[in-house]
This record gives C-alpha cells, structure tokens and sequence, in this order.
C-alpha cells in the first residue's frame, strides 16, 4: 500500500511512532527528505506548502518547550560553515522558508518530528519520534544570537509554533468524541490529596496506552524502577504502569515524552502521584511519608536508552514541597 503525504496526520502512523532512522521518517511519508529540516509539498493550485519539519538541534536559536517552539528557518548549504554556522543572512524567498510561510498564511498545521540531538527534555535517545501536529502563530524576520565571521548581524527567518489540543493529536473518530466529552466535564481532580491529574489522562489511559509509556515499559521488561517489584499476571506477562513524573493535563502540562516517564509498579505509582516518595536530580529515592510493603530501592534503576531529565524530577520535588508548606 503507498502510502499519501498530506497536509496533517498521515493515516496509519500514530503520534508517538519511532524511527531509527531519519530515511524510515521519510519512507513513512512523514517528511519530503532524509536530510532537510523543512518537508514541503505542491497544494491544489501548485504552491509550494510545508508539511512538516525536524527538531534535531539544527540552528541555537531555535527553542523547544513541547507545546511551544521558535523554529529557525533554512538556508542553502553555501550559507553555512561546516558546524552549521551561518554565514550569512536566511532569506524569505529561499524555496524552505516561503513554503512554510504560506503555510502559516493558509492556517496549514505541520507535523513536528524531534530527533535525537534536540532538546534532551523532549528528544529520543537515539532515534526519530513524530510528535503530533503544530500550527504556526507568528513569521518574522529576527537577529540570530550568533553574528557572522566578520562580526556583522545575522537576520534569520523566524516561526512561532503551537502544538494543537490533544483532541487534534488523536486519529480515530472514538478518541476524538471521549476526549471531547472529558473536556467538556473539566479537569479538575476528584481527590484534593492525590497528585493532580487530568480526567482526561485518567480515562485515555484506559482506552490507549501511548507510544512512549509502552516503549519505557517494554525496555525494564516491567520491573519497577522505584522498588525492582515485576508483577506477573496468569498468563505470566508483566504487568507495570507509565508514570509520568510532571503529570499530562492541566494544571502541569507535562509532555507524554521518555524522559517524563517512569516504569513503576501500581503502589509505587500511586506513591510517586502521591508525593509519597521523590527523587533528587541525581535518582536517588527520597521517602517522605511513612512506607509499607516493598521496600524502595536507595536509587532509582535507569537502563541504557533511558534518560530521565532532572527538569521534571525537579518540578515533582517542588510541587509537593509547595503542597507540604500549605497544609503545616
């Protein structure tokens, strides 16, 4: 089956697919080449529209905050040394940037692939995730942070993006009517003690596990990262949970990333949602209630191909603190 590129989702690779390589992104139809940050197509009147683009560490002054980024534009090979400097100025005419361009002037979303020389937040370890759909807020031409050799400004080509709403990142007309219906009852938690986690999250875990949760887990084969417990169901297959350390939803908005996601066990789960237990940037486990049960590990169990950013573990540590001032 040959499958189509077009404006939006591609139809039978869901978000969160991974890619070893950047020629399977392209194979998938994802993106236009296997080498170029900006993938454009012909639209119906034969104008050159972007489709998709790369976040792979490409240009400094891009900046990646998962649900909002500021893209640099492309330039031709001749305009940049061979670190990827530029040495000149971007232009708009330049066949990468006036298609993604017209597609912030048509309101065209465009797919966001991260690859594994971004931002360490949000990026793969070693490979290529496609990420969802974003629209482009905002074009303007800006001062690059790096001048030239010779000293002189850059000016660059410059997009704000937006991710979409997690109703627009769902592929099937089900997700999409259960989603919906969850936003319309709000996201505010049932149990004021528990960690707060959207309804949304809560329910979605129940009709998808995502991509990423269900990468993490297959690669600790289900053993928990926090207490080293493998649960094993009748049909001895592990049992385990993805949890993410700075929830998804509202109010912390996490990203539904590896390095925001855990293998734990359902207590140490519950544990970490809780503020039972959290963990110094370094993994080392910290109890701060009483425990019983298994006993946690002193450090937290981190396989190769798993990079767990301190940014989040940081964010968790702080809430409940917050949380501990407010009730003494």
């Amino acid at each position: 089956m040959t499958i189509e590129r077009v404006i939006g989702h591609i139809e039978g690779v869901p978000v969160g697919t991974v890619f070893h390589r950047r020629k399977d992104v392209q194979d998938a139809q994802l993106h236009q080449t296997n080498q170029r940050g900006i993938s454009w197509l012909l639209d119906e009147d034969g104008s050159r529209v972007s489709d998709a683009i790369v976040l792979n560490g490409g240009y400094v002054d891009d900046e990646d905050e998962w649900d909002r980024i500021q893209y640099t534009g492309a330039s031709p090979g001749k305009d940049k040394d061979p670190s990827g400097r530029l040495l000149r100025d971007q232009s708009w005419s330049y066949t990468d940037n006036a298609a993604l361009r017209l597609s912030f002037e048509r309101g065209y979303p465009v797919r966001v692939i991260r690859g594994y020389e971004g931002d360490r937040r949000y990026s793969p370890s070693d490979s290529y995730r496609y990420d969802g759909l974003y629209e482009i807020t905002d074009v303007r031409t800006a001062i690059s942070k790096y001048p030239a050799p010779d000293g002189s400004p850059i000016s660059i080509c410059q997009f704000d993006l937006r991710r979409l709403r997690d109703q627009d990142q769902v592929q099937t007309t089900l997700e999409r009517h259960v989603m919906d219906v969850l936003d319309e009852l709000g996201d505010e938690p049932r149990f004021e003690e528990k960690f707060p986690q959207a309804r949304s999250v809560r329910v979605r875990r129940l009709i998808r596990d995502t991509a990423a949760a269900q990468r993490i887990k297959q690669l600790y084969s289900g053993e928990c990262q926090l207490c080293g417990l493998r649960l094993l169901g009748p049909d001895s297959r592990p049992y385990s949970e993805g949890a993410h350390i700075r929830p998804l939803g509202k109010p912390h908005n996490g990203p539904d990333v590896e390095p925001n996601i855990l293998c734990l066990c359902p207590n140490c789960h519950v544990r970490l949602d809780t503020g039972a237990v959290a963990l110094d940037d370094g993994g080392n486990v910290i109890p701060r209630a009483p425990l019983s049960g298994v006993s946690l590990l002193p450090r937290l169990t981190v396989r190769e191909g798993h990079y767990v950013h301190p940014a989040y573990l940081g964010y968790h540590r702080q809430y409940w603190e917050q949380q501990g001032r407010r009730r003494s």
